[in-house]
């Protein structure tokens, strides 16, 4: 018994494999070996021929190629999708002696492929079919109707909502560079010249977030690599103009530079991915001193858009700020953070606005709920002209524009002079065309509600009266022939049948002229003549609903498209008012403050806070002033590691940053310049892309800020010097505050361990020394987090170790040898250990000391350079 179990189930396995084989080919059949270039075209079926000659066009993209109801993709393109999809590479018959592979997969879920293979760096090209093969007449017509890449996705679910997605185009003008970028799912495009420097032209670029970038083919090869190596960015390479078309959204600009730029963009988007932009919004020129300057180490250090460690939103500053109830309004509010403005007036726009919301509560919160109802209008209509839109986004956008009116009367109230459109129009036809529960998909019906067109509503009368029909039918022959147990179904296999049980076949006569249709175990399935005349009906009249409903619904797209202009329009007002409540619900939520600006470099801070610190701290938080009038050009910070230094410091950057965007700020009173650039040194790490250590990065970063910093800067540098040895770093420490207080004049907060540069502070009336205290009580510390006016000489290094958790072992002999080194000296050795291992000074006699001693007498330190005190070190050494 159990032999025969046992070749049953192999026989069904074995069964079941040649099923499979028969099916889906072989990748022994198939073949990983073959070569598109490699084969012999005229033995080709028509179909495969066809599909060379497209692919001959989009040889470095893979090619989705719509065959049936599956997308397949062939020779070497269907083995890279096979590796990288995870799918099975098959083969198929093609017209050669042996099968080509490849692979496919299911029109309807193609998507997640497509952005699987776009997210790993490939560019796919999808190639449709173009006639209806029911009604076309020999080789169904193809063509590529989109290719996507990085930059260019549009309608893709891991779109981030808060994040512009951007292709960017550069050309060198070797005394500068232009740089255009879009966003095609919103509709955005901008165009910048910056300084003809590699550094900040890779900054913008990562700052922005772009993901693929078109270059010409003579441009820089280590700009390609370190776009492309260093930071994942997508390159493209694209020498050609698009010369007239779409010229309106650059009409006004006669720049050439940029006007050249604008095109080298467009025709990639246009010639290469066949995209659609009658929705992109004219040309914004951005100018570089409108806005404060950050480099991508300023973005990072401050964690503005992301943490440090874990490179999330989560914890970043814009994630604290963020209350908008629209995607639009998250995108334009990082916008905002991303380019603080220097326009005095512009930024006091914004304040008035904000305080406007604080005071008019009652109405923000009304408006808060109105936007909650707004869908992302923006990238709905970037889905409209090159994205797959669907009756559901229509939906949406019905939704959005409903709520205008109330919008518009809150506007009204507050006096703001927005002006936006209600769109009744678009609305109206909404609401009478498309069905309130639409399927996902254009080709199953229930697009358009009854009531909208004649001809359709005809034709579901005759659906539903068909429906009628079979139920009069069905209770008729009942009566007629006495089967009582008989039932009118449908399947789509048989179409409309007679379903009669076994026990009463007996009774279907043949003066019925019932055909047999179906044998099944327990019953039969018939057509009559009669039932056969109703299908037809009814079966066309669902065919043609389908047609029409999907051409009804092209209309009204193809209506909406013609003013999506006046749509993107209401989207920048809707964005703009979303950021503006959001700041207003921030500056009352965190007790944020207006702050005043001047244009006298003061500084003055009262109880000025880290907010996202402030927001995540499981204690109590210790604001703190900062003060620097126009005398005072750097503070000095000293104080012990963990004390708060770097809070401290990253606290004033983001007060400004925060002010500048036109938003409150965490104080209890501001007063602060304009600044024009932030430069940050915060941290240590190496940069391991490129091999530099620590301390190239240090000098690396405090060369651009010393550089291209101005008198109207900001600079934050913590704890330079300290990658590389002690007398080296506390010199070239000395040396840049020296330089920075000498020729720059800037505002600097400079953090050090160096406490020998506290002395600075008699030498220069420009620098003041400033402390985080601490207290120590017993051997063990406590931070106070307090900034306090003077200096200290102690860092407390080992009480942070213990804080850590250190073994007690490792820290007693750290405090041995600590007071080793704080010793006079004087002593000619000193056994630190009972295991032989000893730390030796030698002493010299004491003629030898008094030599030293009166040369150390006739030294000033004060009035030492640092090259100086380097050879007097050396020649202290030499004493004999």
């Amino acid at each position: 018994m159990k032999i025969i179990v046992f070749i049953y189930f192999a026989s069904l396995k074995l069964s079941f494999f040649f099923t499979y084989f028969w099916y889906n080919g072989n990748t022994l059949l198939g073949g990983g070996s073959m070569k598109r270039n490699e084969v012999n075209r005229e033995s080709l079926s028509p179909m495969m021929q066809q599909y060379m000659e497209i692919k001959d066009e989009y040889p470095n993209e893979l090619l989705f190629y719509r065959v049936g109801d599956f997308y397949e993709l062939f020779f070497e393109d269907g083995e890279l999708a096979s590796r990288e999809l995870e799918l099975t590479l098959t083969g198929k018959n093609a017209g050669l002696s042996e099968r080509v592979p490849m692979c496919g997969v299911p029109f309807h879920s193609v998507n997640p492929y497509i952005e699987r293979l776009v997210s790993k760096g490939y560019k796919v090209a999808v190639c449709e079919q173009l006639e209806d093969s029911t009604t076309a007449k020999g080789m169904v017509k193809r063509g590529v109707v989109q290719v996507v890449s990085k930059g260019t996705v549009v309608d893709s679910e891991s779109l981030s909502v808060h994040d512009n997605h951007y292709i960017a185009s550069v050309v060198d003008y070797n005394f500068s560079y232009v740089l255009c970028y879009a966003d095609i799912s919103t509709g955005s495009i901008s165009v910048i010249s910056l300084p003809h420097l590699k550094d900040k032209l890779v900054s913008e670029i990562l700052n922005l977030g772009v993901l693929e970038v078109v270059l010409v083919d003579n441009m820089d090869i280590e700009l390609i690599g370190t776009l492309k190596g260093n930071y994942g960015i997508e390159v493209s390479i694209s020498s050609e103009l698009l010369e007239d078309q779409y010229g309106i959204l650059y009409e006004n600009i006669t720049d050439e530079r940029f006007v050249y730029c604008i095109k080298h963009l467009l025709y990639y988007l246009v010639v290469k991915q066949l995209k659609d932009l009658s929705h992109m919004k004219p040309v914004e020129i951005l100018y570089l001193d409108s806005y404060l300057e950050m480099d991508v180490h300023t973005v990072r250090n401050l964690e503005l858009v992301e943490t440090l460690r874990l490179k999330e939103r989560t914890f970043s500053l814009i994630w604290l700020i963020d209350k908008c109830k629209t995607s639009m309004g998250s995108r334009k509010l990082k916008q905002w953070l991303m380019n603080p403005l220097k326009d005095k007036s512009m930024i006091e726009d914004r304040y008035d606005k904000i305080e406007i919301f604080n005071n008019e509560f009652i109405l923000k919160d009304r408006l808060r709920n109105d936007l909650y109802e707004i869908y992302d209008i923006e990238r709905i209509c970037g889905k409209l002209t090159c994205g797959n839109l669907n009756a559901r986004d229509l939906l949406q956008l019905k939704n959005s524009l409903a709520v205008l009116p109330d919008i518009r009367e809150i506007l009204e109230e507050l006096h703001f002079s927005y002006d936006i459109s209600l769109h009744e129009d678009i609305l109206d036809l909404l609401d009478r065309a498309i069905y309130e529960n639409p399927p996902v998909t254009l080709k199953e019906g229930f697009l358009i509600k009854s009531g909208y067109h004649e001809e359709l509503d005809e034709l579901k009368s005759i659906r539903s009266g068909g429906k009628d029909f079979l139920a009069s039918f069905e209770s008729e022959i009942k009566e007629t022939t006495g089967i009582k147990n008989l039932k009118v179904g449908y399947n789509k296999v048989f179409g409309y049948y007679i379903e009669v049980s076994k026990g009463q076949i007996a009774n279907v006569k043949e003066e019925l002229h019932w055909e047999r249709r179906q044998t099944l175990t327990n019953c039969e399935r018939y057509i009559s003549p009669e039932l056969k005349e109703k299908e037809a009906l009814i079966l066309n009249a669902e065919e043609k609903i389908i047609q029409l409903e999907y051409q009804l619904f092209l209309e009204v797209k193809n209506y909406i498209k013609d003013r999506l202009l006046s749509l993107l329009n209401t989207a920048e007002v809707l964005s703009e008012l979303d950021a503006l409540v959001s700041l207003s619900v921030v500056s009352d939520e965190y007790h944020f403050v207006r702050p005043t600006l001047n244009l006298e470099h003061k500084i003055d801070i009262k109880e000025g806070r880290h907010p996202v610190v402030e927001k995540v701290s499981n204690m109590a938080y210790v604001s703190n002033d900062c003060i620097m009038d126009g005398s005072i050009h750097t503070l000095l910070i000293t104080g012990p590691n963990m004390s708060g230094k770097s809070t401290y410091m990253r606290q004033l950057a983001i007060i400004v940053i925060l002010a500048q965007m036109g938003s409150f700020v965490p104080a209890n009173f501001a007063n602060l310049p304009i600044i024009d650039k932030i430069f940050t040194r915060i941290g240590a790490s190496d940069d391991l892309v490129s091999g530099e250590s620590t301390f190239m990065v240090e000098m690396k970063e405090a060369r651009n800020a010393i550089c291209n910093a101005t008198e109207d800067s900001l600079i934050l540098f913590d704890e330079l010097g300290r990658g590389t040895a002690t007398f080296d770093g506390m010199s070239l420490a000395q040396s840049i505050l020296e330089y920075i207080n000498k020729n720059i004049r800037c505002k600097t907060l400079f953090s050090t361990h160096y406490h020998e540069l506290t002395s600075l502070e008699r030498q220069m009336t420009t620098i003041k020394n400033v402390h985080v205290s601490a207290k120590e009580e017993d051997g063990t510390i406590t931070f106070l987090h307090k900034i306090k006016n003077g200096a200290v000489d102690k860092s407390y290094g080992i009480h942070v170790a213990k804080l850590a958790g250190m073994p007690e072992e490792l820290l007693k002999r750290a405090e041995e040898i600590l007071k080793f080194y704080e010793s006079d000296g004087k002593k000619k050795k000193k056994s630190l250990d009972d295991d032989n291992i000893q730390l030796m000074m030698s002493f010299e006699a004491e003629n030898k000391c008094s030599a030293l001693e009166e040369r150390l007498k006739e030294i000033d330190p004060f009035h030492l350079t640092p090259m100086d005190a380097l050879n007097l070190l050396f020649e202290l050494k030499n004493i004999k």
